[in-house]
């Protein structure tokens, strides 16, 4: 039976259900602290900072290109209102790096042609803030799911699940997992769950897990550096944790019937502002009435 692992990184809470050696948990922690020195916006270190001081670029491996082309679909998905750039929108707003939550004017987002990519590297064209909130850590989840395969390849179904606050991976070999859809409005209660199966992923997003202030959220519109009011929670569930996440954001900005085509989910899930449930696609559960 596996055991259960839970460490911080990436600024959240992990669980990783998985035998692992020492070792291999030191290996998994490298791997999350490489990928948080380069894309975090938070640490003074990172890739993005220097980025944002205005010199240098940030290496591009073939994980993060992806990223950066599901970006693109995600703003051509949205009209411009999910981008990489955001991360000056949401400093104006309080949600800087020295957490100050104190808000500010509202700062739309650079356009995304500030955006200068070449073949393994990015750079900026005039000075800004990266913010791959939107589906960097369904990227994150991929990764440590791709190692937990490598480093349990001589003992198949021996890793269960990794669950980074919410983004979860069901491993492959494993039973499905019952996942409970939490209610944006009361933690303790459920507004629906689902059975993930084995080799997929369930990301959410809600406006009540980094709020502060009066109604303000992380959910941003790039276009205009406000929080979103329409839509209050969202989940998807398709073969890639990073395309997930990413598709969880877009739910707050498009129909859940478009992102589901878009980005080829199993099914997607969104709360209105009104309390409206909306699904698309194929669901493994059921949301409750």
């Amino acid at each position: 039976m596996a055991g259960s692992w839970t460490f911080e990184a990436l600024g959240t809470g992990w669980e990783v259900d998985a035998d692992l050696t020492p070792a291999e948990q030191a290996t998994v922690r490298a791997a999350l602290e490489d990928f948080d020195r380069t894309w975090s916006r938070f640490r003074p270190d990172s890739c993005v900072a220097e980025l944002a001081r205005g010199g240098g670029s940030i290496p591009l491996t073939e994980d993060t290109e992806r990223l950066l082309d599901l970006y693109d679909v995600l703003a051509e998905l949205t009209g411009g209102a999910v981008s990489p750039l955001v991360g000056d929108s949401l400093a104006a707003l309080g949600y800087d790096a020295g957490y100050s939550l104190v808000g500010g004017n509202p700062r739309p987002a650079p356009p995304v042609s500030a955006l200068q990519r070449s073949p393994g590297s990015l750079a900026l064209r005039e000075p800004g803030m990266l913010d791959i909130g939107a589906a960097g850590k369904g990227l994150a989840v991929d990764l440590v799911a791709r190692l937990l395969d490598t480093m349990l390849a001589h003992t198949p179904g021996a890793a269960r699940s990794v669950d980074a606050s919410g983004d979860l991976w069901n491993c492959a070999g494993h039973r499905p997992l019952r996942v409970a859809l939490e209610h944006p409005d009361d933690p303790r209660l459920a507004v629906g769950t689902v059975e993930l199966a084995p080799g997929t992923a369930l990301c959410a997003s809600a406006v009540n897990r980094r709020a502060w202030g009066t109604d303000l959220h992380h959910v941003l519109d790039a276009r205009t550096g406000l929080p979103v009011r329409d839509v209050v929670a969202s989940w998807a569930i398709g073969d890639s944790a990073m395309v997930a996440d990413g598709a969880a954001t877009a739910l707050f900005f498009a129909p859940p019937g478009a992102v589901v085509e878009a980005l080829g989910l199993t099914a997607a899930v969104c709360i209105t502002g009104e309390r409206r449930v909306l699904v698309a696609g194929r669901l493994p559960g059921e949301v409750f009435a």
